[in-house]
């Protein structure tokens, strides 16, 4: 463990590896799949200053066995404990579908596990800009019964880069102040 890790999660093809490649500016450093579940263990990449991105299997469904979707679910467990240079996971919501109920249980184990976790948005360019605003206020409404939920709700569009400069800011920022 070195350096200052950044973890995305979220459910499956919520767009968790195209956001990392829009963030790094590398069309296929993340493997993308239309098929949910094709990221099955926790993909480490290095970046600039000690900076690790740290891309998450998806939870929800994924065209994958109940073992392997139980490993993996393990593994996630136990990448959370005790992870002192894990800074921040970005718990990414499909701007088209909002809150699901399989959110709920990893909001709860990020609560429980006092892990700091902020709420982006992706795919904002796909939905109506009164669509995304409600959606922006559902999940602001939900940060309230989450007290390990950071308070600022992002928007971001790996196809458009929308909302990318924000995250990108936010990033640094986060590591500047664990410097």
């Amino acid at each position: 463990m070195r350096g200052t890790e950044i973890a995305f999660a979220g459910r499956s093809n919520v767009g968790k590896s195209s956001l990392i490649n829009s963030l790094t500016g590398r069309k296929a450093l993340a493997r993308t799949s239309r098929t949910p579940g094709r990221t099955q263990e926790l993909i480490f990449f290095q970046g600039p200053q000690d900076l690790v991105l740290v891309d998450m299997p998806g939870y929800g469904y994924a065209a994958a066995s109940k073992e392997k979707k139980k490993a993996w679910t393990g593994l996630i467990h136990a990448f959370l404990q005790g992870r002192a240079n894990l800074a921040r996971i970005y718990l990414l919501i499909d701007a088209r579908h909002g809150l699901k109920d399989t959110d709920e249980p990893i909001f709860a184990t990020l609560d429980r596990a006092a892990m700091n976790y902020q709420f982006v948005l992706t795919k904002a360019d796909q939905v109506k800009p009164a669509e995304l605003e409600t959606r922006l206020g559902e999940v602001q409404a939900a940060l309230a019964k989450h007290p390990a939920a950071f308070p600022q709700v992002l928007a971001t569009s790996a196809h458009s880069g929308g909302g990318l400069p924000e995250l990108r800011a936010a990033i640094v920022r986060l590591c500047r102040e664990r410097r």
